[in-house]
């Protein structure tokens, strides 16, 4: 019932949707959203959407509103009103103080013929037919429109305002999220150990060097560039097939052309190559040269994953 009246709201758009947005866009104060009840759980969870996309936005509970918390509303501020059928009693005597400060007013309402509805400046039309709950009381199928809506809203804006992953990454700086918005390759590698041999180096060097630095993984380099790796597979796969190592060197058992990837790069990037190459190592390049080694544990540990 709930995903019918979601899909029916397309139906219902008007050009005030888009006024609305344009409104919101063009405005040079914040956005005040309200409601009571459930509706202003769902205000509550627009303002923390549009905050978190760049449109700065505060909640006002109606019945506080019309006890002292009006004066938060300032001259350029848009106002939107939820309610479900526009006549709740706070609403009544919220919007025509809104009026009368003239402040816009974006409705968001399941009936457009409410008190609500034909007092605001912009209607979203949200209504429903029937609630999911089998008593047609509790509000739910009414809650999720105006949280679709809400949505929509703040998506649009979005978009216009050209807001990027850089831009959100600003505003989620803690947790996974924020992690994969601003972790860098370099913010890992840096404080890994950089295993490193040359072409020449002993296979008994080899194996000193990967179990000193203990990434599982060398480069092998020449004045700093990358020209092959040796991983422990590649030592097992050694010691299976050959019965004398003693005089093989680095630049028989590597893999040539390994996959690198640049310092500045996202480290979310660099998981993706891993997963993409069935890998779990990278060595890390800057302007082409060496640098060190990111793995799939210091992702996992960073909770990338």
């Amino acid at each position: 019932m709930e995903s019918n009246s979601i899909s029916n709201l397309t139906t219902l758009l008007t050009n005030d949707f888009s006024e609305a947005v344009k409104l919101i866009y063009d405005s040079k104060g914040r956005v005040i959203i309200t409601g009571v009840g459930k509706s202003a759980i769902i205000a509550n969870k627009i303002v923390a959407t549009l905050n978190s996309t760049g449109t700065p936005s505060v909640f006002m509970h109606a019945a506080d509103a019309i006890h002292g918390d009006l004066g938060l509303i300032l001259e350029d501020d848009v106002v939107i009103c939820i309610s479900k059928s526009g006549n709740t009693p706070e609403i009544k005597v919220l919007v025509p103080l809104i009026k009368s400060a003239k402040n816009k007013m974006i409705a968001i309402t399941g009936n457009v013929e409410s008190f609500l509805g034909k007092q605001a400046d912009y209607v979203l039309n949200t209504f429903v037919e029937k609630e999911a709950c089998p008593n047609n009381l509790a509000p739910t199928t009414s809650t999720t429109a105006q949280l679709v809506m809400g949505d929509a809203l703040a998506v649009c804006l979005l978009k216009l305002r050209g807001f990027t992953s850089k831009d959100f990454a600003k505003y989620h700086p803690g947790g996974a999220l924020g992690k994969k918005l601003y972790l860098r390759v370099h913010d890992i590698s840096s404080a890994n150990e950089k295993p490193q041999v040359t072409a020449e180096t002993s296979i008994k060097d080899v194996i000193i060097e990967i179990s000193n630095k203990m990434l599982g993984v060398t480069a092998v380099t020449e004045n700093d560039k990358v020209i092959g790796i040796v991983t422990d597979g590649d030592l097992r796969r050694m010691l299976s097939t050959v019965p004398d190592f003693s005089k093989l060197k680095a630049k028989d058992i590597m893999g040539k052309n390994p996959i690198c990837i640049d310092v500045d790069a996202m480290a979310v990037d660099a998981l993706e190559i891993m997963e993409n190459n069935d890998i779990s190592h990278l060595l890390v390049e800057d302007n082409g040269k060496y640098k060190g080694v990111v793995h799939l544990h210091h992702l996992i540990k960073e909770g990338i994953i």
